[in-house]
């Protein structure tokens, strides 16, 4: 069996699109100490050689914008050990879960499989755009394969596995260092508040240092966090959190338009003023790009923030501090929700005509060896989601250990999203009215009691009963020493 070492550089884009030839790659050798398994790519390039049997086969995957430098290194492993061709498509990193669906819903057959967002996997079941793989699953995976994942909540979904996690999404805090580090900052701030300046626990802090911070005469802004649609309503969510409330009750009640509810929306109304003033139009790359001035003191992101931050040539390489997303005071405790809000999966068109080999792909991409390829690329958004990364000496330069250190603790005790069916659905009514809420066009009280009673529609369309068994399987999910506090708000 050949065995390939690790290409030399990240691919570009353009590689990655037109795809890439067997002779592109030279090898791949497994990362020094892995445990079982480390041949497992080679056993499945070769039951895929297998199954191909001298056929010309092509695969057509989708994938989002920006993570060509990710999938080229698995493409060309892929291709070299299985016979099989992949062509790439690549969409816009919003757009990718409804391109595929309607490719599905059209019958257009389009690609075979995709690397979607793991947050939209209940729609992508709903709409039938993607097949269950429990039958390949049990065909061809090690038993045990998927435990030393951090994070694989989102590869299911009613008890069936949909995908493969690709991508490890827990959402982080990002520190200007100069500016904790500033000395007349520092002592002008321990004046104002008789506290040390150090990266905050809770937001209440946060909320306090943006404040302070946001000088726009001097040239700076508090901070560069999320404001505009489809991504604001993730800082409320944790925000919620961490004032220790569940968001429904047991029956699928909505709890948000409590009074921990409404004071999260309050506190993110009152800290958008310390926000660089493009927040509400700023995408995922326009945000990178703010931050990366050098001006403002903290933004929020992911390992892909960071991928681009510490790129060589960045003015905020070696310039930042990282933490995780603050947490609240519940009963004289501090409680930190990290949140898994994002993340990318390798999921098979329910359409794919070579189903098996493509679920063989998704299963070759995510061994240790070639997973640990793709989280390597500078040129590319993939992050850590197996221990083995962690130890990868190529990653760490990527990424930095400090940065790697808070991202693997936020991982294994991240809250999960809204895995239940209709989730794009709940949380888009949620943007809604937490955007008009933050213009000032309606009260905060208001806001939350017309996303609650929109959501009780949601869950009636989508089925009562199923839903409450869906959130019960979901609350079970959460990380056991967060499921001790969080609680309902009438107990």
């Amino acid at each position: 069996m050949m065995k390939l070492s690790v290409m030399p550089r990240a691919l570009t884009r353009r590689e990655a699109v037109f795809g890439l030839t067997a002779s592109a790659v030279t090898g791949l050798t497994a990362t020094p100490g892995m445990a079982a398994n480390a041949d497992l790519h080679e056993q499945v390039g070769a039951r895929v050689r297998t199954l191909v049997n001298g056929r010309q086969i092509t695969l057509r995957l989708l994938v989002p914008e920006g993570s060509g430098g990710n999938v080229a290194p698995v493409i060309a492993a892929f291709e070299a050990l299985s016979d099989v061709k992949i062509v790439v498509s690549e969409v816009p990193v919003d757009e990718l879960n409804t391109v595929f669906s309607l490719d599905a819903l059209s019958h257009s057959r389009s690609y075979d499989l995709a690397v979607s967002a793991t947050f939209g996997l209940p729609n992508l079941v709903a709409t039938g755009a993607i097949m269950p793989l429990d039958q390949y699953a049990e065909r061809h995976e090690p038993a045990g394969y998927r435990d030393t994942i951090l994070y694989r909540t989102g590869d299911s979904f009613d008890g069936r596995v949909y995908g493969f996690q690709t991508d490890g999404d827990a959402y982080l805090m990002f520190y200007h260092k100069d500016m904790l580090e500033d000395e007349a900052l520092r002592g002008a701030y321990e004046d104002l508040y008789q506290t040390p300046l150090q990266p905050p626990l809770t937001w209440e802090e946060l909320d306090r240092q943006m404040a302070f911070f946001h000088d726009p005469q001097a040239g700076r802004c508090g901070g560069a966090l999320f404001r505009n649609p489809g991504y604001l309503g993730w800082e409320w969510w944790i925000r919620f959190h961490a004032k220790g409330i569940w968001p429904f009750a047991d029956d699928m009640t909505p709890q948000i338009q409590s009074e921990a509810g409404v004071l999260a929306l309050e506190e993110m109304i009152r800290a958008t003023d310390s926000l660089c003033p493009k927040a509400g139009q700023m995408g995922l790359f326009e945000n990178w790009e703010r931050y990366a001035r050098g001006d403002v003191y903290c933004n929020i992101g992911w390992g892909g923030t960071q991928k681009y931050l510490n790129r060589p040539g960045s003015p905020m390489r070696g310039r930042m501090v990282h933490g995780p997303t603050p947490g609240g005071m519940v009963d004289g405790a501090l409680l930190i929700t990290p949140y898994f809000n994002w993340g990318w999966d390798y999921v098979v068109s329910s359409d794919c005509v070579f189903a098996e080999i493509a679920y063989l792909f998704a299963l070759f991409a995510s061994t240790p060896e070639i997973s640990t390829l793709a989280v390597r690329q500078k040129d590319g958004f993939f992050d850590p989601f197996r221990p083995e990364h962690y130890e990868d000496s190529q990653i760490r330069e990527v990424y930095t250990k400090a940065f790697l250190d808070v991202h693997r603790a936020s991982l294994e005790q991240a809250i999960p999203d809204l895995y239940l069916k209709d989730q794009s659905a709940y949380f888009n009514v949620l943007d809604t009215w937490l955007t008009r809420a933050l213009a000032g066009d309606v009260r905060p009280e208001e806001a939350l009691e017309r996303v609650a009673h929109r959501w009780q529609m949601i869950t009636l369309d989508a089925g009562l009963e199923d839903q409450t068994r869906r959130w019960r399987d979901l609350k079970a999910k959460y990380p056991a020493a967060i499921r001790r506090v969080l609680r309902d708000h009438t107990a």
